[in-house]
């Protein structure tokens, strides 16, 4: 009887390892997804992550899928508004390479994401706002 209770507490005790190692293992992909990269920074000056939030730009949650120009409450120029674009990862790619080639005469101040590694990273992120 004296083994059995030193057999049982390391028994729970890993029981509760297991289960809180499988715990953080669903829950590590999901925030992983979410990790804001490094290359958003540049973005983060102008634009911001929550809803109904605009800033010098407009909000970026839930762009995925949203139709450039067309998110309400914020000024877009009369060319992104004009330009039919979608947003998703092709349109983004491009957008993030060269905002001006994609849509001249946009009003966006920014040059590009030049690595496409980080430029990847970015989109990534920014589908899952």
């Amino acid at each position: 009887m004296s083994n059995i209770v030193p057999f049982m507490l390391r028994l729970s005790v890993s029981v509760f390892c297991v289960a809180i190692a499988l715990m953080v293992t669903s829950i590590a992909p999901a925030t992983a997804q979410k990790a804001r990269p490094a290359a958003f920074a540049q973005c983060a000056g102008c634009h911001a992550t929550e809803a109904g939030k605009n800033l010098f730009g407009p909000s970026l949650a839930g762009v995925g899928g949203r139709r450039a120009g067309s998110l309400s409450g914020y000024a877009y120029s009369p060319a992104l508004k004009a330009s039919g674009l979608t947003w998703n990862a092709k349109t983004l790619d491009r957008w993030l390479t060269s905002p001006k080639k994609t849509v001249p005469g946009t009003k966006m101040p920014f040059n590009a994401i030049q690595d496409p590694k980080s430029r990847e990273q970015v989109i990534a992120y920014l589908l899952t706002l």
